[in-house]
């Protein structure tokens, strides 16, 4: 039970990374929160229950990769 003030949210909510790190290995690419939530630096989870949260890797928008060319036309 969290004894955090104010308390943080349960691991059962949809704002659960907000609870606090009570053991960090950054070494290892995960934390363990207040709530027995597992966040991974993916942006996965863990929950207490044995529940996966896959990641939510942002969408990168379409960026194209070359310039773009751009035909003027000029009047003689």
């Amino acid at each position: 039970m969290c004894t955090h003030q104010p308390t943080c949210p349960t691991a059962d909510r949809p704002d659960r990374e907000a609870a606090r790190v009570v053991a960090a290995h950054p070494e290892q690419g995960w934390s363990r929160l207040c709530n027995g939530t597992i966040v991974f630096d993916d942006t996965g989870e863990l929950l207490p229950g044995g529940e996966v949260v896959p990641p939510r890797r942002p969408v990168l928008a379409l960026i194209p990769t070359q310039p773009q060319s751009v035909e003027v036309a000029v009047a003689a």
